[in-house]
């Protein structure tokens, strides 16, 4: 028996499976190929993971990690992220009177996994554990802008921000968009860094265009900043 191998058959092959999805969304003959299992094997396990929300499915149709995957490693008090992020995301909402989120990337989607909703008036409301673009919206492009090139480019066709958006996200440190996830809705976002630099997250604001206007990084880029650094800043220290 390899060392990879519990012995349980279906259990290994389950955990091939959510292996091979760590890297990306994949379709059928794609888990095939990554784990080596029958297509009707890796079907059945796939959709049988997919029952218990350990996978999913992304708007082509292609399997990914699943929110209970997420769930599972915050209730084992694993997630640094969310236990540092929460009470500030609540200190963004309060500072800024808009609804806070924080984003994580996951294949070609985003997920958001914490959120402050604005307590009253109209508001953008992103429930937690819902799958966005990532074509598309302030939260994208920080998830993209510090990519390598060859994926950053890649993440480019059929976005509706540009090379050169991500040039200025860079230069700026933070993003801001208008009307591209919604029409009416302008957001702002920040990167959260983990070890290396590397960014792991996304932490935004967003609310309607009426409100935070044509310009929402005048207004709110500042406080967006200081909770992203704030965030990266505790991470290091539980690191």
């Amino acid at each position: 028996m390899d060392d990879s191998s519990s012995g349980v058959g279906v259990l290994d092959k389950a955990a091939h499976i959510l292996d091979a999805l760590e890297s990306g969304p994949l379709t059928l003959a794609g888990l095939v190929s990554a784990t080596g299992l029958a297509r009707p094997t890796a079907h059945r396990l796939a959709t049988a993971l997919e029952h218990h929300r350990l996978v999913t499915r992304d708007l082509n149709g292609r399997f990914v990690l699943g929110p209970r995957v997420g769930e599972l490693a915050a209730a084992a008090g694993e997630d640094k992220l969310l236990a540092v992020a929460n009470p500030i995301l609540i200190a963004l909402r309060d500072a800024t009177k808009e609804s806070a989120q924080l984003y994580r990337r996951q294949g070609d989607q985003r997920i958001c996994v914490a959120a402050a909703e604005r307590m009253t008036g109209l508001r953008d409301s992103v429930p937690v554990g819902v799958a966005l673009t990532m074509q598309a919206g302030s939260a994208a492009q920080i998830l993209l802008a510090w990519e390598e090139p060859d994926k950053l480019h890649r993440g480019l066709i059929g976005a509706k921000f540009t090379a050169t958006d991500l040039s200025g996200v860079r230069r700026r440190g933070f993003a801001q968009s208008l009307g591209e996830r919604e029409a009416g809705v302008a957001s702002v976002s920040a990167p959260i860094r983990g070890s290396g630099g590397r960014v792991i997250a996304a932490v935004s604001i967003s609310g309607p265009m009426e409100r935070l206007t044509r310009t929402p990084g005048r207004i709110h880029g500042h406080a967006v900043l200081a909770a992203a650094a704030r965030i990266t800043e505790l991470l290091k220290a539980r690191s």
